[in-house]
């Protein structure tokens, strides 16, 4: 099988193609770097950027199998329409009539910033932020795309991605509280983690693209997602740190009122973002692609966070 990754010096893209490569497939990534082309081994680099239609952007998609497009900006306003948004349609119409199918690697961010409840496939789309916006928008360009050239295709949306080389340090960030004891609660029991292991979302992607050309009829976007309650995520941390997980717990609206006044405080990890994510109940379903492909994790959410911490207790000494 042919493969065309774009996205693949990421954190997800340069485990997908090795992955691939590991199961005999040629692979083809596309880098804006030309100092990136060799940097995986068994792959074909091609150099472009998805916002130039270029000649090499035709090499790369000519003839693949399967095109996962896994390039996105996520931290860059001033750039992110353009990335996202116009580089999807560069490689949509330069793919036409050219490869097999295409996967489209999105986020849950789409549905917006909801605090409670069960968001599905069927939820409505609510993007807040500009990336949640751009996303939403590529996303649609690919629907579109698919249904009007009859290509196979599907979209991916996993919830917070996460594992040892992540570029986000979130996760990071809370082991060393709960390691130096500084850990509070905030607000009721009973709050949800959203989060999928790294490993899981490669598995996904490559589940879906196996059968996707089978499928050209039909169009799917799927949520991929684990979840555990907030206190059980600090447990297995605490655990895995040799530590006694931390019983305080404050109510929401005093420490929302400290955090808005800590953000403008360089280097406190106190954000409403972070006390938004530590006392939410929403809750993504992947169940659709579980009764589609019968998909499951490998990896539970639980044994991500022991991985996790083994691996920050490695970088700590």
């Amino acid at each position: 099988m042919i493969v065309a990754i774009t996205g693949a010096s990421g954190f997800i893209g340069k485990k997908l193609a090795l992955k691939h490569i590991a199961l005999g497939d040629q692979v083809r990534f596309l880098t804006r770097n030309k100092n990136s082309l060799n940097i995986l081994p068994g792959a074909v680099g091609f150099l472009g950027d998805i916002t130039v239609p270029s000649e090499n952007m035709k090499s790369f998609i000519q003839g693949a199998d399967v095109l996962y497009h896994l390039a996105a900006e996520i931290s860059d306003e001033n750039v992110m329409w353009q990335v996202n948004v116009d580089g999807t349609r560069n490689l949509l119409n330069i793919a036409e009539g050219k490869i097999g199918c295409w996967v489209q690697l999105s986020s849950t961010g789409v549905y917006g910033q909801p605090d409670q409840g069960v968001i599905t496939e069927d939820s409505a789309l609510n993007p807040q932020n500009p990336y949640e916006v751009s996303k939403a928008e590529a996303d649609k360009l690919v629907v579109e795309f698919c249904k009007r050239n009859d290509l196979a295709g599907c979209i991916l949306r996993p919830s917070n991605v996460f594992g040892a080389e992540m570029p986000n340090q979130s996760l990071f960030q809370l082991i060393n509280i709960i390691d130096k004891g500084l850990f509070f609660f905030v607000g009721d029991k009973g709050a949800i983690a959203n989060y999928i292991y790294v490993d899981n979302v490669i598995d996904a992607l490559i589940c879906c693209s196996k059968d996707l050309p089978y499928k050209s009829e039909e169009f799917s976007s799927y949520i991929i997602s684990d979840h555990c309650t907030v206190e059980k995520m600090v447990e297995v941390i605490a655990s895995s740190l040799g530590k006694t997980p931390p019983k305080l717990r404050l109510p929401k609206g005093p420490v929302s009122a400290l955090a808005l006044m800590a953000e403008k405080i360089p280097r406190i990890p106190l954000k409403r973002s972070r006390i938004d994510a530590i006392t939410s109940r929403v809750i993504y379903s992947h169940q659709q692609l579980h009764s589609d492909y019968g998909f499951c994790n490998q990896v539970s959410v639980e044994d991500g966070f022991r991985a996790l911490v083994a691996e920050w207790k490695r970088l700590n000494g």
